[in-house]
């Protein structure tokens, strides 16, 4: 296997101001860098939750002092510019050591990090890496330097008064135990793990045949059977239990599904990708048989066509409410960072109403529907082969293999195109 090409970089120093002891990180990344991807450097080196807006401050190389906003839709003020619009070497030069920008996440609670520069470096192309740092980043939304510190203070003392409710509300936002807090952990491995992410997610590379071939194994499975004259169906309209069986076989399902017996409608996995398979119009019942529908024979023969009609299928369904839970397991599936199951059924009522969707009686959607629904979406995704196992049971599970990845950044990509 080839070396990865090294690409000139850039060693910056990252600290937060008026934190004590210094809150700090020294990392490399590729001199090329928006604003933008610095932010997301800055936000994954210090364990940031990205929830704020953030600006950077600087006199460029030309002399002229520029104001970059990021983390909105628009920039509304005429002297600033918008954060994807900005490359890092436009405002510092790896040449110059001690030259600095100021970047402020939060302008609520202002954390201000100095932004120095240590020196020109190189870098394998598409990562960021951090070389060493010191303390744990500040929790998010605890008040600025000031209320970090004071929450340091109580969360250090079981006996303070305030103690039970800062270690309540640091378990809330966390979901981390309060006992195991330590301002001055610091582990580089984690935050080169999420680093390694990041880089993953910004510079995912061009999908290729064998990535549109992998993701959509078991739909190509399903399609390529039906062709081209259908599948006979049972009288009750379901697949006859001999595909159902061949069907788990071939597609490595069978060892993870509980039971003998193989009728369509008590075996999830296959009923589930039929299911899709007619709801996003490429297979449909005729009669006894279920046939490819035109769609269907369009894309079953070219598996280019078919990312591009599937990341349209799953970016926009056809309900407010399939949407907004397709956004969230999305998001979660790409960050790698999913809720605790506990927190997860309130994040997405709450996502749902701010969406302006209620109950009948005009309440909140009860959470029993809520479960159900994030239950429908989840099976829906697991069709698709998102990790490296082609294991139906782990497919929103682990680490997304490079196919799943970009496909799922398609998909988000399509997302916010059309809300723009």
């Amino acid at each position: 296997m080839d070396a990865p090409k090294q690409v000139p970089a850039v060693e910056l120093r990252i600290s937060i101001t008026d934190t004590d002891p210094l809150i700090w990180r020294q990392v490399v990344l590729p001199e090329t860098v928006t604003i933008s991807e610095l932010h997301g450097a800055i936000q994954k080196a210090f364990g940031w939750q990205d929830y704020h807006l953030f600006g950077v401050r600087a006199v460029d190389r030309e002399g002229r002092p520029r104001v970059i906003i990021g983390g909105d839709d628009d920039v509304n003020e005429s002297d600033t510019e918008a954060a994807d619009d900005v490359r890092l070497l436009e405002l510092i030069d790896p040449a110059q050591p001690g030259t600095a920008v100021e970047y402020e996440y939060d302008f609520g609670d202002t954390w201000t990090h100095r932004v120095e520069v240590i020196g020109p470096a190189k870098i394998s192309e598409n990562t960021i890496i951090c070389l060493d740092g010191a303390m744990r980043g500040p929790v998010e939304d605890s008040g600025g330097t000031g209320g970090y510190a004071n929450f340091i203070k109580v969360l250090g003392n079981p006996s303070h008064p305030e103690y039970l409710d800062a270690a309540e509300w640091f378990e809330m936002v966390t979901g981390e135990q309060a006992e195991d807090f330590d301002p001055a952990a610091f582990d580089l491995v984690e935050i080169n793990g999420r680093l390694h992410q990041l880089g993953r997610r910004l510079w995912p590379g061009d999908p290729t045949s064998k990535d549109m071939e992998s993701v959509f194994a078991p739909l190509l499975w399903l399609l390529h059977e039906a062709a081209p004259d259908g599948l006979e169906l049972t009288s009750a309209g379901y697949l006859k239990p001999a595909i159902v069986k061949r069907a788990m076989t071939e597609l490595g399902w069978d060892d993870e599904w509980f039971g003998t017996g193989r009728n369509e409608r008590n075996v999830n996995p296959i009923l589930r990708l039929r299911s899709l398979l007619q709801d996003w119009k490429l297979l449909r019942k005729l009669k006894d048989r279920l046939t490819l529908t035109p769609a269907g024979r369009r894309v079953a023969g070219d598996p280019a066509v078919l990312w591009d009609y599937a990341a349209d299928c799953l970016a926009f369904p056809a309900h407010p409410a399939d949407r907004v839970m397709t956004q969230l397991l999305v998001h979660w599936a790409v960050e790698g960072t999913p809720p605790p199951i506990e927190k997860r059924g309130k994040i997405i009522q709450m996502a749902l109403y701010q969406e302006g969707l209620r109950a009948h009686d005009g309440g909140d959607i009860p959470l029993e529907w809520v479960h159900e629904l994030s239950r429908e979406i989840g099976q829906s995704m697991r069709c698709l082969v998102l990790n490296e196992s082609p294991s139906w049971m782990s497919s929103l599970h682990g680490e997304l293999s490079d196919a799943g990845l970009r496909f799922l950044l398609d998909v988000q990509r399509r997302m916010r195109e059309r809300a723009a």
